[in-house]
Formats: structure tokens, C-alpha cells, sequence
């Protein structure tokens, strides 16, 4: 689909001239960040072949890739590894860029004070709670420590099945296992909870010194809120990347689809949202291509990419 009219929005950097905009619409793109879930894999967590070839071709092209997610590095190397492509990958939210041999680029932890102000305040909130962890090799079953493990538990047990290697359940209060600061404190459940959550979080005295990010999966009625080190976003650490890379944010392309991609399409010249997007995303004016399920990516490499490519 084509660019569609979008109105003005607030960026991480300032308000520009609309006519900044026009301009980025002649520049070349150098960096194209892709969220995973939702935009990368279709709703069954499948790789499309229209999506992988469409992120070659940009590759070809000259273009570099930024994986750009709220999942955990050892969560998101197996996806990686369906790309047949250098990558960046930007994990946990933007607390981790990593290389996709584990090496860490950048990090924004969390002070492992605040976390455990977090975990006593967020009692009630024990039996979906985890910390992550930046490990070196050798640790990699203590990357994520679950206060409980509930294998009961619909969503949970997939997700522990799919990272048992990653992930351990604490031997004593989770408190007590902050040997290091983490990358983040993590909660899952259900959405209106998660929401609650969320905002209160926000709220709480000392609010400043940390980030607080949701995912939101409606129609599974399941959502996760990450809480990351302050000011740290897909946003802010995609800006932070583009300018080590010595680009402009004009030279930008972002892709996404739910509520912890916002900061970072809005950070992008070119900022596109996939069709299964929730309309809390949609709303906000940026271009739109088709669903996860259609081939959505691959429409929107191809319209506002590759039409662009000088080689």
C-alpha cells in the first residue's frame, strides 16, 4: 500500500518543519527496524517467505537490519537465525543491543536497587514475575529467574517451554537473587490486569528512575510489562544505534504493530504499522501496510525500501 496521510506527531528529538518530512521522503534508507512478533512472524509465529526474501532484497540493496523486540536475546536468536542476513538485534525494549553471537554493543540496565523496591512493591504480583539478566556464556539458565513457575498456566507454559534453557526458578525470594543489576523486572498476565499494572507503575514516587513498557495480545487476553532502566524504549536505543552508525533519523525505516513499538516508529522517518496493528496504533498517522498473515512486511519493504534503493 502506499504512503497515506499522516498528521503531525511529537518525536523523541523535537517537532521539525513539515517540510522536514517531504525531505526524508528523498533520502536513501541505510537502517530498517523490524519488530518480531506481530510484524516479522505471521499470528502463528511463522516466518513468511514473502518476509524473509523482502529482507534480503533489502539487504542487497544495501541496507542494514535491526531486529527491534521486547523478547529476551537467547528468545530471539532462533528467529535471527531464520534470517540469512547480518543483523543487529535490539532486545528487552531496547535495554540490550547485542550481536547475534551474544556479544553486547549497548547496554541500560536497571539499578538492582530499584529493582527490589519494584519486587516489594508488586507483591501481589508474584506468581508472574521474573528478572532478566545479562549473563556471559556459561550462565545461560539463570538469564531469566522466575519468582514461581506455574507450568498450569496457559501462556506460561508455552513460554517455559520454549526458554527452559534460559530460564531458572528462584531458590529463595526473588530479591535475594539480585547478585548484579538486571536488564529488566518482567510481569506477564492478563491484559486488564497488565493495564493496572502498568499505570500503577507509573505512578509510583521515584517513577523517573526506570522505564515502563506493555505488549498487549488482545485476542489471546495476554500481556507482558517490562520494566526496563530510565529513559530506555525501542525508541531511544534505535536513536542512540543510528547515530554510532552516523545516520539521521531520516535514514530511518521502523515496522511494528503493538504499543512498546510506538517510541521507536516515532523516532523513524519512515514509520509504517502493520495492518493487525490495535487501533490504539493505528490511530496514531503512520503509514499502513497490509497484516502479518498477508505479507504486510514485505509490502512495505517493497513500497517505501526498496523503491528508494540507488543500487
Amino acid at each position: 500500500m502506499g504512503p497515506l496521510h499522516r498528521r503531525r506527531r511529537p518525536s523523541p528529538d523535537g517537532d521539525r518543519h513539515p517540510g522536514d518530512r517531504r525531505r526524508a521522503s528523498l533520502l536513501v534508507i541505510r537502517l530498517l527496524a523490524i519488530d518480531i512478533d506481530g510484524t516479522l512472524l505471521d499470528s502463528r509465529g511463522r516466518l513468511p517467505e514473502a518476509h524473509r526474501d523482502a529482507v534480503v532484497a533489502a539487504v542487497a540493496g544495501g541496507v542494514e537490519i535491526a531486529l527491534v523486540t521486547g523478547r529476551s536475546f537467547h528468545f530471539t536468536r532462533p528467529i535471527a537465525d531464520l534470517l540469512p542476513v547480518p543483523l543487529t538485534l535490539v532486545v528487552n525494549n531496547g535495554a540490550l543491543v547485542k550481536k547475534t553471537d551474544g556479544a553486547t554493543e549497548m547496554r541500560n540496565l536497571l539499578r538492582r536497587g530499584v529493582a527490589r523496591e519494584l519486587l516489594e512493591a508488586t507483591r501481589a504480583y508474584e506468581d508472574s514475575v521474573a528478572i532478566v539478566f545479562d549473563r556471559p556464556p556459561g550462565n545461560d539458565e539463570r538469564q531469566i529467574v522466575f519468582e514461581r513457575m506455574d507450568w498450569t498456566h496457559p501462556h506460561r507454559r508455552g513460554y517455559y517451554e520454549k526458554n527452559k534453557a534460559f530460564i531458572a526458578e528462584a531458590p529463595a525470594p526473588l530479591a535475594e537473587m539480585l547478585t548484579e543489576d538486571p536488564v529488566q523486572v518482567m510481569f506477564n498476565g492478563g491484559v486488564a490486569p497488565m493495564r493496572m499494572l502498568a499505570n500503577a507503575l507509573r505512578s509510583l514516587p521515584g517513577a523517573e528512575r526506570y522505564t515502563v513498557a506493555i505488549t498487549e495480545y488482545e485476542p489471546r487476553d495476554f500481556s507482558l510489562v517490562d520494566v526496563n532502566g530510565p529513559n530506555c524504549s525501542k525508541g531511544t536505543t534505535l536513536a542512540r544505534w543510528t547515530q554510532s552508525r552516523g545516520w539521521t533519523r531520516d535514514e530511518v525505516m521502523a515496522v511494528g504493530d503493538n504499543l512498546n513499538d510506538v517510541e521507536m516508529l516515532d523516532f523513524a522517518g519512515t514509520a509504517v504499522v502493520m495492518g493487525n496493528a490495535s487501533e490504539a496504533v493505528k490511530s496514531r498517522g503512520y503509514r499502513l501496510t497490509g497484516t502479518n498473515d498477508e505479507g504486510g512486511l514485505a509490502a512495505a519493504i517493497r513500497v517505501h525500501l526498496l523503491s528508494r534503493s540507488p543500487y
